[in-house]
């Protein structure tokens, strides 16, 4: 190796020491793994400046989707997935082992689809798994096209070594989120709990109030709840429970939320919601409690709620003014009859 060679090595070794020593401060310094993924995605460029990279992550339906993706054919890329049996990112993830693939026409599980689909021709491939406590999560994969440069065995090992930071990134920050939603979700229902309410009362008056928006709060309490434990036993009381937050889960969309409050008192925050809306929900919910049925054989239980509702801003503009408007609500639909919907009224004067 001439002295040229050499110096171009040594500063090849020294960047790769940066990087790494870069990426291990990102991994003790923050659980984001968005932000750790960035700096991975920054350091892949910059050692080995491949024309396209992409990381790609497996998915809850056991496809691996494009977390990740640099290059010209980025956003034809992106949306795309990639089955685990699949091209060579499906062999390295399923073996477990990194690849380096010089020339793609030579390799039987290259996949030309995402040439095709990106107007691209690749030539030359690593690909790499991101493994944590024996389980693939998912794979890095470096590609270069006809005329960049080949890559190389010690491309592989600085890949690798990335990878292997990117796995405990991801698998950290997985953990942690696993751990933050303990303390929100409630161990009967499912739903979310109290403390997990006042954070998204809070996030939502505020955002609310930024873009003049409106929403709505329906608190809801079992009617004669109690009954069921008694004449039924603490099981069937907990298998409803169980039932009335699979009911209010069916019952609202995908970007609302219920939650347990309390005992046998839930409640519901659906966004973009006027009084209209909030009235549909609630008697969507108060219609599906007619239905309610349990996973205990031999016990019947009849059941109903008594709702109150509360909007943003005409009602209330606080979320304790909101909780209070919407449990007098719920005192005054039990007052009534039970089983029934009511309104809050409007402050005098309040926006519309």
């Amino acid at each position: 190796m001439n002295s040229a060679d050499l110096l171009t090595a040594v500063r090849r070794t020294l960047g790769q020491l940066s990087a790494f020593n870069e990426i291990a401060r990102a991994l003790t310094s923050t659980l984001d793994v968005s932000e750790v993924l960035r700096l991975v995605m920054a350091k892949v460029s910059e050692l080995l400046q491949p024309q396209s990279w992409s990381l790609l992550l497996l998915g809850d339906d056991d496809q691996l989707y494009f977390e990740i993706c640099v290059g010209p054919a980025a956003d034809k890329l992106k949306h795309l997935k990639v089955s685990t049996t699949e091209g060579i990112a499906g062999s390295v993830f399923r073996n477990q082992k990194p690849r380096l693939v010089r020339d793609v026409l030579t390799d039987p599980d290259f996949a030309s689809r995402f040439d095709t689909q990106a107007a691209f021709r690749t030539r030359s491939i690593i690909a790499v798994p991101l493994v944590a406590k024996g389980r693939t999560l998912g794979v890095i994969e470096i590609v270069n096209g006809d005329g960049a440069r080949e890559f190389t065995d010690d491309d592989v090992m600085a890949v690798s070594a990335i990878a292997d930071y990117a796995a405990i990134a991801i698998e950290n920050a997985r953990v942690f989120r696993q751990v933050q939603e303990l303390t929100v979700i409630d161990e009967h229902t499912g739903l979310y709990n109290v403390r997990a309410l006042s954070t998204h009362l809070e996030r939502e008056v505020a955002r609310a109030a930024r873009f003049t928006r409106s929403f709505a709060v329906l608190f809801l309490d079992l009617d004669d709840f109690k009954a069921v434990n008694d004449t039924h036993g603490h099981l069937a009381g907990s298998a409803t429970l169980k039932a009335v937050g699979q009911l209010l889960q069916a019952s609202i969309r995908g970007v609302d939320f219920a939650y347990r409050y309390g005992g046998d008192e839930f409640a519901v925050l659906l966004l973009e919601t006027d009084a209209v809306g909030a009235r549909a929900t609630a008697e969507r919910i108060l219609q599906g409690f007619k239905t309610l049925s349990l996973d205990l054989p031999g016990v019947a239980v009849k059941l109903s709620a008594s709702i109150g509702a509360a909007t943003f801003p005409d009602v209330a503009t606080t979320p304790t003014g909101l909780i209070a408007a919407a449990d007098r609500a719920m005192y005054q639909a039990k007052r009534e009859g039970k089983g029934r919907l009511v309104l809050a009224p409007a402050l005098s004067g309040a926006p519309r």
